[in-house]
């Protein structure tokens, strides 16, 4: 079921705008395809979705360019969506653009930084957790130097 799943969302994604979860997951249901919330966000994550903004000022699931494949391009992500970050011990805080927040923290999983434990993206706010509070200043500095905002 796997298979014709993806399949199926992957062309709700290309063909219809789907803003939340729960959206796809009633746009799939419309099409027999009954899955559990935490099956939908495996999928989500297998097929390299993300949210972006969108025309109408809200933020939907697409594809990113170069196919499900690829995920999301850091180096592409960070000097149009960043905003800023601040931390405190081993927490970093990167806020973004609306929307901008899902798609830098997959980019951000995705480099394998050795100095990042994980990140959590909402929508325009990524929480970074660090394996220690000396390497704050190293990450920001280097999200800074991608976005192109030293000495902003």
């Amino acid at each position: 079921m796997k298979l014709p799943r993806h399949a199926a969302i992957l062309e709700l994604v290309r063909t219809r705008r789907i803003a939340s979860q729960e959206a796809l997951r009633e746009a799939l249901l419309e099409r027999g395809i009954d899955v559990a919330q935490a099956t939908l966000s495996r999928d989500i994550r297998d097929l390299g979705l993300v949210k972006a903004p969108d025309e109408q000022g809200g933020s939907s699931y697409v594809i990113p360019a170069g196919g499900a494949e690829q995920g999301p391009n850091l180096q592409r992500l960070l000097p149009a969506l960043y905003v800023g970050a601040d931390g405190v011990g081993n927490l970093l805080i990167l806020k973004t653009l609306v929307g901008g927040a899902q798609p830098i923290a997959v980019a951000i999983d995705a480099e394998g930084w050795p100095e990042i434990v994980g990140t959590s993206g909402g929508d325009d706010t990524i929480l970074i957790v660090l394996r220690s509070p000396d390497h704050r200043e190293t990450i920001v500095s280097r999200i800074e130097a991608i976005a192109d905002r030293r000495g902003e």
